[in-house]
C-alpha cells in the first residue's frame, strides 16, 4: 500500500502540505494523506487533543485494516501516538517523535520552537517521556497561530524566525526543532535565517519511514 500521514486536525489544505513534504523528503516511498474530518481545525492545547483522538484512532484503524505500510501522526503533539501505535499492524511514528530521535542521533542539543503557549506544557512533556530531557534546552512559542501559518505567511516566517534568533543566541544548542506540522510553510525561509540546524519534523517522520522500510 503506502505510508499514510494521518493529520489529526481538519484542515485538508495542511495535509497536502505534509504530503508534499514527505514525497520530497523521501521520495524512494508511496504516501497518502488523510484528514481527520471530524477532528478539530487545528490541535491547540490539550482540549484540541483530546477532541481529535477518537476519530483520529478511527483512521488509525482504517489505515492498518488495508494493509498501510506505515502511519505517521501528522501532528507535533504526537496525538495518541501510543495508542495507535498498539492498535495498528505496522509502524506508527509522531513527527515529534521522530523529530527528538533525529536530534539525539546526531548528539544535538535542541530547542522548539511551536505555535502557541498553550502548547509548551504537552510537548515539554512529550520530550521527557520520550527520554530527551537531558538534551532539550527550552521548548518555545512564537505565538503565531496554527492556521496562520497558512493564511499569513509573511508574519508566520517573521515570528517564528524571531524566537528561532533568540533560541540561537540564548539557548546553547546546534538544533531548531519547528514544533508544528504546519510549519513545513516556512520551514526553508527560516532555514536561510539561521546558523542552526532547523530541524522539520515532517521531513523526519517520512525518512524515518525510509529507514524503517530498508531495516526489515
Amino acid at each position: 500500500m503506502a505510508v499514510i500521514i494521518i493529520n489529526p486536525n481538519s484542515t485538508r489544505s495542511m495535509t497536502n502540505a505534509m504530503l508534499a513534504q514527505a514525497r520530497r523528503s523521501a521520495p524512494e516511498l508511496a504516501f497518502e494523506g488523510w484528514t481527520s474530518y471530524d477532528g478539530p481545525t487545528a490541535i491547540q492545547g490539550e482540549a484540541d487533543g483530546e477532541a481529535a483522538r477518537t476519530p483520529l484512532l478511527e483512521l488509525v484503524k482504517r489505515a492498518s485494516s488495508q494493509g498501510a505500510d506505515g502511519i505517521i501522526i501528522g501532528c507535533f503533539d504526537d496525538t495518541a501516538l501510543e495508542e495507535a501505535a498498539a492498535i495498528a499492524d505496522c509502524p506508527v511514528v509522531g513527527i515529534g517523535q521522530a523529530s527528538y530521535h533525529y536530534a539525539a542521533l546526531r548528539n544535538w542539543r535542541f530547542s522548539v520552537v511551536t505555535t502557541l503557549s498553550i502548547s509548551k506544557p504537552i510537548i515539554q512533556s512529550n520530550i521527557e517521556r520520550h527520554g530527551f530531557g537531558h538534551v532539550v534546552s527550552k521548548v518555545r512559542a512564537s505565538e503565531i497561530p496554527v492556521l496562520e501559518l497558512e493564511t499569513n505567511t509573511r508574519l508566520a516566517i517573521k515570528m517564528v524566525a524571531q524566537e528561532a534568533l533568540v533560541a540561537e543566541q540564548e539557548d546553547g544548542i546546534s538544533a531548531i526543532i519547528l514544533g508544528c506540522a504546519g510549519m513545513v510553510e516556512v520551514v526553508d525561509a527560516v532555514r536561510r535565517e539561521l546558523s542552526a540546524e532547523v530541524i522539520d519534523p515532517v521531513e523526519c517522520a517520512a525518512q524515518c519511514m525510509l529507514w524503517v522500510r530498508q531495516l526489515n
